[in-house]
């Protein structure tokens, strides 16, 4: 019986961890990918800012890992709100470092938050010359 107590003790002591962690989730990640290679972009630096009274006032700042991921973007202990975003993405600094040529030094990115409960991801899909990008999930 004692056994069985430890299991459930463990189980729900592993629950309330995941269930805590996916409550304290930062709202908002990014994720860089380099289409000519296939490979995540690590070192870019990207900058995120709320648009208020008509200026943007940035928020937070990060770079993007060995992954190419920033996986917590917003201020810690802060909720997000509604309302206009833009993350800027510095890809030319990263061109720079590699020698090559390229045509957006940085690319913003604009997006409006109207659920702010929920989780916000944006990809960027680089190259040189374009980019692409998606609410991704």
């Amino acid at each position: 019986m004692r056994h069985i107590f430890k299991l459930t003790l463990a189980t729900t002591l592993a629950c309330a961890a995941m269930t805590a962690g996916a409550a304290e989730r930062n709202p908002l990640s990014v994720h860089v990918l380099d289409l000519q290679s296939g490979k995540p972009t690590a070192g870019i630096g990207v900058t995120l800012e709320q648009q208020a009274g008509g200026q943007w006032r940035e928020l937070a700042s990060g770079v993007t890992d060995a992954q190419g991921r920033i996986p917590a973007l917003y201020p810690e202990g802060k909720a997000m709100a509604a309302g206009d975003y833009r993350i800027v993405f510095k890809t030319g600094e990263h061109y720079k470092r590699k020698g090559q040529p390229s045509f957006f030094p940085r690319i913003p990115v604009e997006f409006t938050v109207d659920a702010p409960a929920q989780h916000y991801h944006i990809p960027l899909l680089l190259s040189p010359f374009g980019y692409s990008t998606y609410r991704g999930n």
